[in-house]
């Protein structure tokens, strides 16, 4: 039987690695992007995330088998907190009717290893609130100040702690939906690429995210993990949050932190 997939992100990276692997399988994959996707749509606005839901919604008829997102921004500043955060929560939260339609649905969502270093506490408060004016705000500021480092580590804390608190909260695990992440450390994809190629930033990269096996991932990698978590065999995982980083976390928080 054809499962209904659709992936955030489908046209590059991650999120384009994945749909080429889903379809090799047979599954149906409804991308989601900016251009090049079966779904075109802004998933930084109120606007563009109803669009992407509707766009999705038409073409699996209502019955979404699994949904993925790797939609993910980089650069410092509002758009960060708007894509990476309110971007994949809104939609998972939007198509959850139509993935409780399907026998076994299952939701995969790509936060990082960053996710373990310092945030911002205000920024990951106001996420979790809901509160996308706010925390938007938020990180402008810290951009304004120059202390924009924290906004990549607050967007994926934010989303890892609401994954934990959604996926045993009603209509998600007694409606028989797992939700789950994967953590990357460095993948090798083109929002990357302008740092592998500075041998400055991969020191400093080699020092904050520490890979001793196998070095940097390719997104098939990564694909591989969230295709087994959204697999209809994943009949009892949910809440985790897999590192996929070729052991950055457990050398970096130590044997105490499991």
């Amino acid at each position: 039987m054809t499962r209904h997939v659709a992936v955030t992100g489908a046209a590059s990276g991650i999120g384009h690695a994945l749909a080429a692997l889903l379809t090799a399988r047979g599954d149906e994959v409804i991308g989601v992007d900016l251009a090049d996707a079966e779904v075109c749509a802004d998933l930084s606005t109120p606007d563009g995330r109803a669009n992407a839901v509707g766009g999705v919604l038409e073409r699996c008829d209502g019955v979404l088998d699994a949904l993925i997102t790797c939609a993910g921004v980089a650069a410092p500043g509002r758009l960060m907190i708007s894509v990476n955060y309110f971007g994949t929560t809104e939609l998972v939260t939007a198509l959850r009717p139509a993935l409780a339609a399907a026998d076994r649905p299952r939701v995969g969502v790509v936060g990082s290893i960053s996710g373990t270093q310092q945030g911002d506490p205000r920024i990951v408060a106001a996420c979790l609130s809901g509160d996308e004016s706010l925390a938007t705000a938020r990180a402008e500021e810290a951009v304004a100040r120059g202390d924009a480092r924290q906004l990549y580590p607050s967007s994926k804390a934010a989303l890892a702690q609401w994954l934990r608190r959604t996926c045993v909260s009603p209509g998600w695990a007694d409606a028989g939906i797992p939700l789950n992440a994967v953590a990357p450390g460095v993948v090798l994809t083109p929002m990357s690429a302008e740092l592998v190629a500075d041998e400055r930033m991969r020191e400093v990269m080699r020092e904050a995210v520490p890979m001793p096996l196998n070095g940097y991932a390719d997104p098939e990698t990564v694909a591989h993990a969230l295709a087994w978590l959204t697999a209809p065999e994943n009949s009892h995982i949910t809440g985790q949050v897999v590192y996929v980083d070729g052991g950055a976390e457990a050398t970096l928080r130590g044997p105490e932190q499991f």
